[in-house]
This record gives C-alpha cells, structure tokens and sequence, in this order.
C-alpha cells in the first residue's frame, strides 16, 4: 500500500475514534484486517493513530497558535494537521518537508486547493518558528495535562486522590507502551516449556510475578507463533492474571462470572480449576457471550457456560448460595487501560464516574447473595478512581454485615506488591507506573 493512502486511512480512523467514541483498538483492528494492509503499513499506520490519539492536547496545544482563523476547521483536516505535527515532532522517520508535502495533498484530494494551501500554510509555519514551549504554562497541574495530553478536570480529580507525585508518574506512563504479556494454557504446555519454545524463535521474555502462567514479552511478536495460532498461549495483561489468582478457584468448584467478556480471566479460571467444576458466565451483549464461548473453545476449555445475562438480574437464573467463588469485573471508566486505549480519556466525563459507581454498587447487591457461606468473591476494576473502588467497597460492607474483607488476601498477594503506594485497608490499587501493567483495582470479599 503507499504511503499516501496509508495516511489517507489514517485521518479516516482518526475522525471515526473522535466523531463516534470509537474504540481505537477496535476500529484499527478492523481496518487493518478489511483492507489487507502488509504487516510494514500496518505497523505505521497503528503508530501514527494511535500516538495522534495518545497526544490529541498535546498536538492542539502546539497547533494553537496557528490556526488564529474564525472560520470553522473541519475534524478531517484538524486531524490532518494532527498526525502531521505528530509525525514532525515525535517521529524522526520521515523529514518533515515529504510529511507536510504529503499534508497538502491529502488535503487536495479529500477537500480542495484552498484547503491545501491552507493545511501547507499552517505546518510550513510551525516548522519555520516552531511549536509552543510547555514550560511556559504556569500553572503546573494545567502544564501536566497538556504535556501527557490528559483531560485537566482528570489530573486535578487524581490529584486529589493520591497527591503529585503519583499523578503525575501515572500521566507520564499512560503516553508509553507497556511491555505485552501472555498467558500459558497449563493443560496444554507448561511455562518453561513455552518459554523454551519462544526462546528458539528468538523472543526475549521473562517470567511475571504475579502468575505461574505468565510470561513479560519483551521483543518478539506473540501473534505471529505458532503457541498462540494453537491455544497454547493467550494475551492477557498480568493484573488481570493476578485477579484470578486471588480468585483461588479450585477443580472441581462452582464459580460464577458475572461481567465475563472478553473472557480472559474466566478462561483462565477454568485452567486453574484443570477444567474440572462449572463456571457460569455472563455478559450484558450477546455477541460478547459468543466471544468468551469462542476463546474457551479455543483454549480447549469445556467447562465454562457462556449466557447473555445482567449481572444485576442474575438472582432471576440462580438460587441463593449457588457459588463457592464469584468474579466481579465490574464494568468501570477505563482509567487504568488508556496506554493501550488512548481515546478513553477523551470519551468520559466525570459525570460518567458517578453513573458508573451506581452501576457497580447494584451489580455487587444483586450478586452476593449467589455466594456460598464462606465463600470468596473478587470485586475487580480496570480503573484508579476511588469512587468505582474503595468507596463502592466501603459501601458494600457497611450494608451487608454478613460479608467481610478477607484478611487473608493481603498475605496472599505476590510480595512485590505488598509496599506497593496503592496497598490500603480497602484493597490493592495497581498503577501503571508501579509494575508497567494495567491500572486495576481487586480486593477479596468473604461471605462469614
């Protein structure tokens, strides 16, 4: 494919992800696949989307002083001038003159000569005066947002949770990638022998310390093995690994979850449990049901029994006390994932927060009462706000005197998390920056 219509689709997914909140893994996904772009084009264009959406404020900051117009700009074009100073001031493949060469006659092709003209003028003059110092915003916490391309109202919000130095460590690691990890399926193959495997292909890998199944990707592409093609191995962040750990399912148990899709912890539930039990699994949308029976399917799992469901209607399906384990995923904003899905700082507001809280707070009520007595349930999130965490836990155990934290979670985590700055009486509160995995919350509740 060249280069020119590789950008052309470019500005296309980088309107779609800001028009209509689209996930940007999603639509990248598709449209890698649907056009057939080679595995070269694919790799830049996943770049240049994906770091354009990574430093939108950023980019508008450094833009700013340059479109001093009144005339409306179009999205199209705002998100070409957008990947081209992403490209001019965070690449250094391409010297700028072919990008905004190449600027100019998109704009030509999609719109018209004065747009050309006008796209050409605009990046002609950054690059002859260059962009706007961030070190000139006085205000440090605004200063923060522009430079890591955070919503404001979200550093502030973090600032107040946890103070400067982890919200701003946690801004900055949001704008790097993390390194992959993987899963090993147990009954198939064992960790060494899969590591063993990769070695020869030339991997650099190393052993996660939150999982026996996890292996930390350090150079080597996992999707192109044969490991992965045959269910030997599955990508799976290690926070997420680490919830069904904590989850202790046994061979043999009934376990129930209860916000299932996409389906990796209950998958990995199942390898735990050696296949051996029942796991019940729910999802909001059917289509996502079918995607957790397709990966257990490919896993070689049978144990698990995937329904379209809500969670809050689950008493409607099950008798009480029906579960010696129950996994909360609870559906959340998303703050711990934005390396790996940029656009959802943009797409949440902090009324969402509250909404959302709501949401888990009902989720947890109705599901509870599922547990057997003495019985564990993980309440778990893949966000940092305290509102969708602590508080909706706090909360929990302040009206259900039957259920309590279980002490024994504390001392059971992996020792590299036991000083972790997110360890509180509540839970643990994994940050990005702390161990380069996903923001997670998960804590351990017992029915007494």
């Amino acid at each position: 494919m060249q280069s020119f219509k590789v950008r052309e689709t470019i500005v296309e997914l980088l309107v779609r992800i800001e028009q209509d909140s689209g996930y940007s893994h999603l639509l990248l996904d598709h449209e890698i696949k649907s056009r057939s772009i080679p595995s070269k084009d694919a790799a830049l264009l996943t770049e240049i989307v994906y770091g354009t959406v990574q430093m939108r404020i950023r980019l508008d900051f450094y833009l700013s002083p340059f479109l001093q117009t009144k005339k409306k700009i179009q999205p199209w074009v705002r998100n070409l001038l957008r990947m081209s100073v992403y490209q001019m001031q965070f690449l250094d493949r391409v010297p700028d003159h072919a990008i905004i060469h190449e600027a100019a006659e998109i704009a030509k092709h999609r719109g018209h000569k004065g747009i050309s003209s006008f796209v050409n003028g605009v990046l002609r003059s950054m690059q002859r005066e260059g962009v706007p110092d961030t070190s000139d915003i006085e205000d440090d916490t605004k200063r923060l947002a522009v430079e890591t391309s955070h919503p404001e109202w979200l550093v502030r919000r973090w600032i107040d949770m946890y103070g400067w130095s982890i919200t701003e460590d946690m801004c900055r690691a949001n704008s790097n990638q993390k390194p992959m990890s993987v899963r090993v399926q147990p009954l198939k193959i064992s960790r060494d022998e899969a590591m063993g495997e990769l070695q020869k292909m030339g991997f650099e890998m190393r052993e996660s310390e939150f999982s026996e199944q996890g292996i930390i990707i350090d150079k080597g592409n996992i999707l192109k093995t044969w490991l992965f093609d045959e269910g030997y191995v599955t990508i799976q962040d290690q926070s997420s690994m680490l919830v069904t750990e904590m989850l202790q399912a046994e061979p043999g148990m009934a376990v129930l979850d209860a916000c299932s899709a996409p389906g990796g912890k209950v998958t990995h539930t199942a390898e735990k449990m050696q296949n051996k039990g029942s796991i019940a699994a729910y999802d909001l949308h059917a289509k996502k049901a079918k995607q957790i029976r397709q990966k257990a399917d490919q896993l070689g799992l049978t144990i698990i029994h995937a329904e379209q469901g809500d969670a809050r209607k689950l008493q409607s399906k099950h008798e009480p006390e029906s579960f010696d384990r129950i996994l909360v995923d609870a559906p959340c904003t998303g703050f711990g994932v934005i390396r790996g899905k940029p656009d959802i700082k943009y797409n949440k507001q902090e009324e969402d927060i509250g909404h959302l809280a709501k949401i888990q707070a009902d989720i947890l009520e109705q599901v509870a009462p599922l547990l057997k007595k003495g019985g564990l349930l993980i309440y778990s999130t893949c966000t940092v706000d305290k509102a969708e965490n602590n508080q909706v836990i706090e909360t929990f155990l302040a009206q259900n005197p039957d259920f309590v934290l279980d002490k024994a979670f504390f001392k059971e985590l992996p020792p590299m998390t036991q000083q972790s700055p997110g360890q509180s009486a509540i839970g643990l509160q994994l940050f990005p920056q702390t161990f380069s995995t996903d923001g997670f919350f998960l804590t351990r509740i017992k029915r007494v």
